[in-house]
């Protein structure tokens, strides 16, 4: 093969969307392309003629990047604007470019979908990235696995600080990234060993939120533990559709919410518990540490973050376009993956939601359908965390 590839990154990182790339340029180097670019910034880097030769990084290098957070290319989240795919498609002809592969979500397969569209002679191949796992036709995203475990062991570990602080500290409210789905929040209960750990309560933004209902759930749990840790997704909404604590949060390149810039749903929440409740809470905020933190990269995650990368050059090889390479699960128990293709049409815009079934029926703790998907993508669970006996020394004095 002749042609030169171009590779791009595009929207939030994930702490394996490098591995993506790196098995794009590992299957590449095994075949004649005449060169591989990369794209900095996404599409923006191609509107400007920002082009990198990426086709002779060594293996090794390759391998370090195969565990590196964010995004080694740069990466936009740019809304494209008129006349932008025929700039984009007169940069490709320039650099004799006949073949694409974009690594993002939702946007970017639909931008690879008009882009195929408008340049039959190009074959074009998405590669899925998002740890919100939102994607749909895929049993699930690279990226989700290694923030999932990062929520886990975040919500795990921060409820035995909250049980440490009894005396102090009472509600704990853990806000999870996802903007429109309910799965990195779900994920926060994947290492709760039993009723009394942490997380106690988990709310979704599929399920509609009722400030009245969480305001009793809370007081229900302290009333039995004297601690409630909570964790909510970013993008909860009530029945009309409105983000609690949202406010008039601005938006972005591509008019959502920046949750980032409001006050958001966890601090809302706090200052609720505080006020009807006359509790001592805190809320904790992640944010993008989840998604860039390299010591959680789940193994699994990473090595079908590779694999989908190398499908995406195979399948290029083989005159396949407009397509994404989509991940499936042949088998649960033990757990295996591994890929098909999906037309780009059917993956560009919709999300997939967390399914209502993976909650239990108050909505408000995952249920054992959803550990089951969700435990193998975060890899060799870590050591379980220890109890001290505490055998009580009786009393000699009495009580002051």
């Amino acid at each position: 093969m002749a042609d030169i590839l171009l590779v791009a990154q595009s929207g939030g990182p994930s702490p394996v969307i490098n591995a993506s790339l790196a098995g794009i340029l590992l299957e590449a180097q095994q075949h004649g392309f005449r060169a591989v670019y990369g794209a900095v910034h996404g599409i923006e880097g191609i509107l400007k003629e920002e082009l990198l030769d990426i086709g002779g990084e060594r293996e090794d290098t390759l391998e370090a990047l195969s565990r590196t957070p964010a995004a080694a290319l740069g990466s936009s989240r740019y809304k494209l604007a008129a006349g932008d795919l025929e700039r984009m498609a007169a940069v490709l002809r320039a650099h004799d470019i006949g073949a694409f592969i974009y690594i993002g979500g939702n946007g970017s397969m639909l931008v690879c979908h008009r882009l195929a569209q408008l340049l039959p002679g190009l074959r074009v191949m998405g590669v899925p990235k998002t740890i919100d796992n939102d994607l749909p036709l895929t049993d699930h995203t690279p990226g989700y696995g290694s923030a999932a475990r990062f929520m886990a062991l975040a919500a795990r570990d921060a409820g035995r600080d909250l049980e440490s602080m009894a005396t102090f500290d009472d509600v704990v409210i853990l806000e999870a990234l996802g903007r429109d789905a309910g799965w990195l929040a779900a994920a926060a209960a994947l290492l709760k060993a039993d009723e009394d750990e942490a997380p106690h309560l988990v709310y979704v933004p599929e399920i509609p939120f009722e400030e009245a209902q969480f305001l009793a759930d809370v007081q229900r749990v302290h009333a039995r533990l004297g601690r409630v840790f909570v964790v909510v997704g970013e993008g909860l909404r009530d029945a009309a559709g409105h983000f609690p604590g949202a406010g008039s949060a601005p938006v972005d390149a591509l008019g959502r919410t920046m949750y980032s810039l409001s006050a958001g749903v966890a601090h809302h929440l706090v200052a609720l518990v505080r006020d009807r409740l006359q509790l001592q809470a805190r809320a904790l905020r992640p944010g993008l540490i989840g998604r860039a933190f390299s010591a959680c990269i789940s193994e699994v995650d990473r090595r079908e973050a590779l694999l989908t990368g190398a499908a995406a050059v195979r399948h290029l090889l083989a005159g396949q376009s407009g397509q994404m390479v989509a991940l499936e699960r042949p088998a649960a128990v033990p757990y295996q993956s591994t890929t098909r293709l999906v037309a780009l049409s059917e993956v560009a815009g919709p999300v997939k939601h967390l399914p209502r079934t993976f909650m239990n029926a108050a909505g408000t703790m995952v249920s054992p359908d959803f550990v089951a998907y969700a435990l193998p993508l975060i890899g060799d669970l870590p050591p379980p965390l220890a109890r001290l006996q505490r055998r009580p020394v009786p009393q000699r004095l009495s009580s002051a």
